[in-house]
């Protein structure tokens, strides 16, 4: 072997002892008579000493010419060190160096391989197996392998057996857009990679395998941000004979049992709200519960009061930023340009400040007096010290800018804690939403959904208010995970296709594979499916995923490393029958 031990192991205990080490040069310094080079390796540093008193002289000599990053094995003695260094698990020891041999030389690499480095995002990118040899990206992986290992060590616990699904599958036409593959032995025809397994898991209850769960691949074409990816991993699970409440269980399990185990906390609540309940009060469907600033509807004690603005309005709606009462003019213009951004789309905002004696100063004094203003702060639950900024215009347009606001104030305000941990459900999603631009409803989650039982007669006369056996987990203002209790038999899933838009022929063409399975004694069965990527990253500390993932893409989906996607020869397109414009 090339070492007897790795670099993050040596400390007191070992001097004296004859090792064998190998790793990369992190860094050296010559100071003539003697050399000192740190060695390291995915476990940690130890430092090599060259003496010339003490170290044979061709020896020596070759450890002049060691450069950073190369790789290089060492034998030598475990000593002591003189300048100990209490910040490494090494830090006592040093290794007198009797044999190097340098394994690999290496270019100078085109930034510094430290938790600190000097390169931007676009070169680690580029040198994304440089970057992996830093300590964060390193961590990240390293952390990102310990949660699936949990994941999978409680799941198997509760008798789930993983299987794999296939990659190459058909094309349907809900959700994103598909990535396709074309085939070669079937002329003009094409495979999808899977968007998710979600058939195929039911397929598996169909089969009879109960409980059913995957750490897999799942890709979709769409436009990327910081926290997707256009491939990404899922912790996918189907379970047969259940309802709603028994995958709750399950799964605010799995996470009380990561949270413990990686983090080591203990959650006791995982609050319940309903998606209605979920808009009204934080403007969106995944909301950060770590901090309040609920909103407040203000149309019955601001509307009617001559301010036209608000008399126009759908909603008026507020939130009391708590300590913000001190806010200088320039900070409270600087947050009404905030709104007005493109990306957020308000028209203006209204704003009362509280003030510590009772008193309330408003940029509409004009129009509404201090006990109006006082009803404001009573529905908001502002407080002395306080300050109230208020939107108005149609109702979900406002309520999701007054999210986006709400958000950023508590970013401001150091309020998103990344080591505080609030989980919860969000159920009773709608199972419909309508798309004005296709002009019919669309699946809010997907078409295989089971609606609410005692919604089923609403699905003729308003099928918008039809509400989905379907929930969320949500951990610090991000979906971590999604599911549904399923539609099992046939003739619901086919009146559920005719409310998508689907001919039944269409739907045949489609999903007739396992409308048909449905026939053969589908049970009754639901699932949830936990983004892996973006638990890791919360549980992290971190906002974005690109570090928990080994060879991510950028946000024009592309590894720059290998430089993919990339034309192909003439002769594979002819292969495949593709002719480019």
């Amino acid at each position: 072997m090339y070492r007897s031990h790795n670099c993050g192991e040596l400390n007191a205990t070992h001097i004296n002892n004859e090792v064998t080490l190998a790793g990369w040069v992190q860094k050296s310094r010559d100071k003539g008579f003697v050399n000192w080079v740190d060695l390291r390796d995915r476990y940690g540093i130890t430092q090599l000493i060259f003496d010339e008193s003490r170290t044979e002289k061709t020896v020596f000599e070759l450890a002049k010419t060691l450069g950073r990053e190369f790789v290089i094995q060492v034998k030598g003695t475990v000593i002591e060190r003189e300048a100990k260094n209490k910040n490494m698990s090494t830090g006592d020891i040093e290794i007198l160096v009797s044999e190097l041999q340098i394994l690999n030389a290496a270019l100078t690499p085109p930034f510094t391989i430290e938790d600190e480095t000097d390169g931007g995002e676009d070169i680690r990118m580029k040198y994304r197996y440089l970057d992996i040899r830093r300590n964060p990206v390193k961590n990240s992986l390293l952390f990102r392998h310990k949660v699936a290992m949990e994941v999978r060590k409680y799941l198997s616990d509760l008798d789930f057996c993983e299987v794999e699904t296939p990659y190459l599958i058909k094309s349907t036409p809900e959700g994103a857009r598909d990535f396709v593959v074309p085939s070669r032995m079937n002329e003009g025809q094409f495979y999808a990679l899977p968007q998710s397994p979600q058939t195929f898991k039911q397929l598996l209850m169909v089969g009879g395998m109960d409980k059913y769960f995957q750490i897999v691949k799942c890709f979709r074409d769409e436009d990327l941000r910081a926290d997707r990816q256009p491939e990404f991993t899922q912790i996918d699970c189907e379970m047969a004979f259940v309802e709603q409440e028994d995958i709750l269980n399950v799964f605010e399990g799995l996470t009380r049992h990561l949270l413990k185990e990686i983090k080591g906390i203990e959650v006791d609540k995982f609050p319940r709200i309903t998606y209605d309940y979920a808009m009204k009060t934080y403007g969106n469907d995944k909301p950060d519960i770590r901090f309040g600033m609920e909103f407040g509807e203000l149309n019955a004690v601001a509307q009617h009061k001559e301010f036209p603005v608000f008399n126009a309005a759908e909603l008026v709606v507020g939130i009391a930023v708590p300590g913000a009462g001190n806010y200088t003019r320039k900070e409270i213009d600087g947050l009404i340009d905030w709104v007005k951004r493109p990306q957020v789309g308000a028209s203006g905002m209204v704003y009362v400040k509280c003030n510590d004696d009772g008193t309330y100063k408003s940029s509409v004094d004009k129009f509404y007096d201090q006990d109006d203003l006082q009803q404001w702060a009573k529905i908001t639950g502002a407080k002395a010290g306080d300050m109230i900024f208020v939107l108005s215009g149609p109702a979900d347009k406002t309520r999701t800018q007054l999210s986006a606001l709400r958000m950023e104030l508590a970013t401001r305000l150091g309020l998103r804690n990344p080591a505080e941990f609030a989980p919860l459900w969000v159920v009773d999603f709608p199972l419909l939403e309508f798309d004005e631009e296709s002009g019919r409803y669309h699946a809010m989650h997907h078409p295989f959904t089971s609606p609410k039982p005692e919604d089923m007669h609403l699905l003729e006369t308003n099928p918008g208010q039809v509400r989905a056996n379907a929930y969320d987990m949500v951990l610090n203002g991000n979906e971590i995970g999604g599911g549904s209790i399923r539609i099992h038999d046939k003739e619901t899933q086919q009146l559920m296709f005719k409310y998508l838009g689907f001919t039944p022929e269409e739907a045949k063409a489609q999903f007739g594979f396992l409308m048909d399975a449905f026939q053969f004694g589908a049970p009754p069965h639901g699932g949830l499916a936990f983004g892996l990527d973006r638990l890791v990253a919360i549980l992290g500390g971190q906002e974005t995923i690109r570090d928990f993932i080994a060879f991510p893409k950028n946000n024009s989906g592309r590894d720059v490393m290998i430089d993919a996607p990339s034309a192909i020869d003439v002769s594979q397109l002819n292969e495949l029958h593709i002719q480019l414009k």
